[in-house]
């Protein structure tokens, strides 16, 4: 090392006296840009390494789409009230329709909760919602051999008695944290025709709990005026399993729909069932050959919706139909009619990418529309259409699998809880 008291070097001592930096000066003025930078890698490490803040959620609505989908940690903790046998097993044992048919939702939530043990909060005081597992579209008493809703209103009444009266947290919310499911064509306005339906409304002891149900429409209903999460109409599972796959499925019908239509528009059911769509449907497309268009019952319907392009699915009572679910786990595009409808799951599903939507007032242009479709994308929206995660975002698997329906309920009640904490305070709504 070079003794500092020693004269510097000629090159050195000239460059001083020009007034340029020497290499001392280089170096100290290199090393504070280093040390500048160290800090700042420094505090950047120390932030992104420190825990996040507490908080009543789990964040997985915080993470990435993909990430929240996969994530094996249930969004919510729910606490399921063990109600008497008269309110949920009972119905369930008296007739096998109950747990299978398009409103079956109820059981098939109550059921997958019930056998997912990290959804379920043991202890009520632990949970962040109350289930309460009512099934009330299990009386198949009708001539038609359709449930009948008409003790729906009585049966839940007796249960939210039941729970205030017996326990704290009813009383402690006035129900807010309250989940009842009302998979029925106008949800818990419990009648199918809409003008009865809205007549009635919501029963009062439900408009502040939480409602889990299929109908569901953009804008201002009466039938939705309790905090909602819409959902898909049941679905037996196995409907995914019992035909090919969709993408090695031969498709040798071009639009397909199988399903009460009427002949006559004066009919009653044509004025008002369908707002007459199934009707124009019939008379405009029932001699074209590119329509596969039938009015009778046939089991094994499906089969059938395997084979097509395209599945129609119009509104009936309601805007929603259990076609819609059909259709996607069967690969065939669904092609909705019904004005407004609010579909099931927009934040994972993107129904623009895998149906298509077609005003009531177009079904005159319908055909002119599918033609461009199979001209232009088609190809693409199939292929959109056929990934296996989509398909099974609509079905209620039991036990609960992560991504099925019941995951997906679970994804929607976390967001519409946190939106709720985040506007009250010192209350949950």
């Amino acid at each position: 090392m070079r003794d500092p008291k020693l004269p510097r070097p000629p090159a050195t001592a000239a460059a001083a006296r020009r007034g340029s930096p020497t290499f001392t000066d280089k170096l100290r003025r290199h090393s504070a840009w280093l040390l500048l930078l160290w800090f700042a890698l420094s505090v950047y490490l120390f932030l992104s390494a420190a825990p996040p803040a507490a908080s009543p959620l789990r964040p997985a609505f915080l993470l990435p789409r993909s990430l929240a989908v996969t994530s094996t940690k249930p969004p919510v903790r729910i606490y399921v009230y063990d109600l008497p046998s008269r309110f949920n097993r009972d119905w369930a044992a008296a007739d096998p329709r109950c747990a299978r048919h398009l409103f079956a939702a109820e059981v098939a939530l109550h059921e997958a909760l019930l056998s997912y043990p990290p959804a379920r909060a043991a202890r009520a005081e632990d949970a962040d919602l109350f289930f309460v597992p009512v099934y009330v579209s299990c009386n198949f008493s009708t001539p038609n051999g359709f449930p009948s809703l008409a003790h729906a209103r009585g049966l839940l009444a007796d249960a939210v008695d039941l729970v205030r009266r017996d326990l704290p947290f009813w009383n402690r919310s006035g129900g807010a944290d309250h989940v009842f499911v009302a998979s029925h064509d106008f949800g818990a306005c419990f009648h199918p025709m809409e003008d009865v339906a809205i007549a009635d409304g919501i029963p009062e002891f439900l408009k502040r709990s939480i409602l889990i149900q299929t109908f569901g429409v953009q804008g201002h209903h009466v039938c939705q005026e309790a905090e909602h999460v819409v959902i898909p109409p049941h679905v037996p599972p196995e409907v995914a399993l019992e035909l090919p796959e969709p993408e090695k499925a031969r498709r040798d019908i071009f639009a397909f729909f199988r399903g009460k239509m009427e002949v006559h528009p004066k009919n009653i059911s044509g004025r008002f069932y369908s707002k007459k769509v199934r009707t124009e449907l019939l008379q405009r497309y029932g001699r074209n050959s590119k329509f596969y268009l039938k009015r009778k019952r046939y089991d094994n319907y499906r089969s059938e919706m395997a084979r097509s392009i395209f599945c129609l699915c119009p509104l009936g009572w309601a805007p929603w139909s259990p076609r819609l679910v059909e259709s996607v786990l069967l690969g065939c595009v669904p092609v909705i009619i019904a004005d407004n409808i609010h579909l099931p799951f927009p934040s994972i599903l993107r129904w623009p990418d895998i149906s298509l939507q077609v005003a009531e007032k177009d079904v005159a242009s319908l055909e002119t529309v599918l033609d461009h479709v199979v001209a232009t994308n088609l190809t693409v929206i199939q292929r959109n259409l056929w990934d296996p995660a989509k398909r099974k975002a609509l079905v209620f698997n039991r036990p609960l699998e992560v991504g099925d329906a019941t995951w997906q309920v679970l994804r929607e009640l976390e967001i519409l809880l946190d939106r709720s904490q985040r506007s009250s305070v010192g209350s949950w709504r």
